[in-house]
């Protein structure tokens, strides 16, 4: 079963022969490689584009091993492409997988210490020799985004354009699902979207699944990446992070956890580091906090959330499932995906307690701000009382703001704006029809 992910395909195709190396990534296992080379691959057939003007090369099956080389890449690819009145797409599959060469052709001794790297040919070298070719449209994917974070903006500045993919959003597992909106969303909220673990029928092979791809490929991934000399550490970190997702904390915080609760000794400056690695790999999201009406960043506490809930469900052996949790980690998932930039709001209130003014801090899930514009969002399972309803829409009321102000419900329930101006509307519909 095809799974077509128009959106992403639409991307792609709006950045073809704009001069860049158009750079898929994400984490492993979402579908960049099925993306690039069969949807965007059938669309540009379509476009009448023949078959014979693709060069396509993975490296990371044993096969194309030698390919990891950046040289031999070049002159592979180059040999194909020698045909200079034809246009050629080149997709390179797993492009973090090349390695860097040294050259011999140079004499070290006038080289300086801080121009070692010179020295090297790299995978960037291939790509901006590619990119310039008039002939040649470059497309490579990568599941690692140190790739893009550091090298890219040292290597590629403004000559590679990045298509960030996520795991499948919920309106994608909703379209194939077959089942209703509230059942698919219970499904998804347990086994979140990565493709294979969707499309797999029989529920036990499912969770097997995502048991597996989260040990074997991206926590091996990690143990090997960075050369760590055992895994118990960053395995209690992710299992750590994962129980708190959307709760306030910091490596400190962290630290102290993995010691009292699992017996591990550790420092925040050992569990900064995890966390970056683990950030690398696209298996969670750190969120600042910011202050609205301050106008300024917390740098101490911050939140983290899973990247997806499939693979954080799987990892805690499905235990920790409070829906509400996982619903404000959905609906973080789903702002980023939609390119928004989000934050975690504090209002800072002066309240009078026993007779005494004390000044508090009050929380608003997600701070969205786009240019002038700005959103608040809420999530919470329901508003069914007074109080309750105080309670979500306190902080958002104490903005003492014009900008807009939404609360997202569980369930279905359609827009409707109360008489202090706060918008609710059921997470269904947030999700389907982008209602914000």
């Amino acid at each position: 079963m095809d799974i077509l992910r128009g959106e992403y395909v639409a991307k792609i195709a709006a950045k073809s022969w704009n001069g860049k190396v158009k750079i898929i990534t994400g984490i492993r296992r979402c579908g960049k490689s099925y993306l690039l080379s069969h949807l965007y691959k059938q669309y540009l057939l379509q476009q009448g584009v023949q078959e014979d003007c693709f060069v396509e090369i993975d490296l990371e099956p044993k096969s194309n091993i030698a390919y990891r080389n950046p040289n031999t890449l070049y002159d592979f690819i180059m040999e194909r492409c020698k045909d200079k009145q034809r246009k050629y797409y080149v997709f390179i599959d797993e492009i973090q997988l090349c390695y860097k060469v040294k050259n011999t052709d140079i004499d070290e001794s006038l080289v300086p210490e801080e121009d070692r790297e010179l020295l090297y040919t790299t995978f960037y070298d291939v790509l901006n020799d590619l990119r310039v070719q008039p002939n040649i449209d470059v497309y490579v994917t990568g599941s690692n985004s140190k790739m893009l974070s550091t090298d890219i903006v040292t290597n590629f500045r403004d000559r590679g354009s990045e298509i960030m993919v996520y795991p499948l959003s919920f309106t994608e597992f909703y379209s194939f699902s077959g089942l209703d909106s509230y059942t698919a969303l219970g499904q998804y909220l347990t086994y979140g979207g990565m493709p294979l673990a969707v499309l797999e029928s029989n529920e036990q092979e499912r969770r097997n699944y995502l048991v597996n791809l989260h040990k074997n490929v991206y926590m091996k991934d990690i143990v090997e990446r960075y050369s760590l000399k055992d895994d118990i550490i960053i395995d209690s970190l992710t299992d750590t992070v994962y129980s708190a997702i959307g709760s306030l904390s910091n490596p400190y915080k962290f630290a102290n956890t993995i010691k009292t609760v699992m017996g591990q000794k550790t420092t925040d400056k050992t569990i900064k580091g995890y966390l970056t690695y683990l950030e690398d790999a696209y298996l969670i999201s750190e969120v600042e906090r910011y202050d609205v009406k301050g106008k300024r960043y917390f740098e101490n506490i911050k939140k983290y959330y899973a990247m997806d809930l499939g693979l954080r469900n799987a990892r805690l052996n499905y235990r920790q499932q409070e829906r509400s949790h996982l619903m404000e980690n959905m609906i973080y998932n789903e702002l980023i995906r939609r390119g928004y930039n989000v934050d975690v709001g504090v209002v800072e209130v002066e309240r009078m307690v026993d007779g005494k003014r004390q000044q508090a801090q009050y929380e608003i899930d997600f701070v969205i701000n786009n240019g002038s514009e700005r959103i608040y969002i809420q999530s919470a399972l329901n508003i069914d009382t007074d109080e309750k309803k105080n309670q979500e829409t306190f902080s958002l009321r104490n903005t003492r703001d014009s900008f807009r102000k939404v609360v997202v419900l569980d369930g279905n329930a359609r827009p409707w704006t109360d008489e202090d101006g706060v918008t609710y509307v059921g997470v269904i519909p947030f999700l389907l029809e982008k209602v914000i």
